[in-house]
């Protein structure tokens, strides 16, 4: 199973390099984790860069792959986390659902480059 970063939606949806090497993922919902902070994530970049109908698209497509919300367990996993490595709360979110379901995070976020089971694509000029 698979969780695609906020990062690399955005990536995704721009057509970059790393948006190209996420496509496979992203593109493969059956194997697709996405916790309710990536799409409150997304939602909010699309709605105010593009419009909240463009953004009303990409969310219905983020919803065919398996949504996790929180609940008070993962929000608990959530907190450790963020202590733990100094994450802010969204991230810490992300991470302990990837940590829960076993998943591999996709990411462009350099926080995460060195944190166990992270695919970590460094930004470069292009992206």
């Amino acid at each position: 199973m698979n969780i695609v970063d906020t990062s690399c939606w955005i990536e995704y949806l721009m057509n970059t390099s790393i948006g190209d090497a996420v496509a496979p993922v992203i593109e493969n919902p059956d194997e697709l984790i996405v916790p309710t902070i990536t799409i409150y994530e997304v939602y909010k970049k699309l709605a105010a860069e593009k419009d909240s109908d463009y953004a009303m698209s990409i969310i219905t497509y983020m919803q065919s792959g398996a949504v996790i919300s929180l609940d008070s367990n993962l929000s608990i996993l959530s907190a450790q986390i963020s202590s733990q490595y100094k994450l802010p709360m969204a991230d810490s979110i992300i991470y302990a659902v990837s940590t829960q379901y076993s998943a591999t995070l996709w990411t462009a976020d350099k926080h995460f480059k060195d944190f166990p089971g992270i695919r970590y694509f460094p930004k470069t000029k292009e992206a």
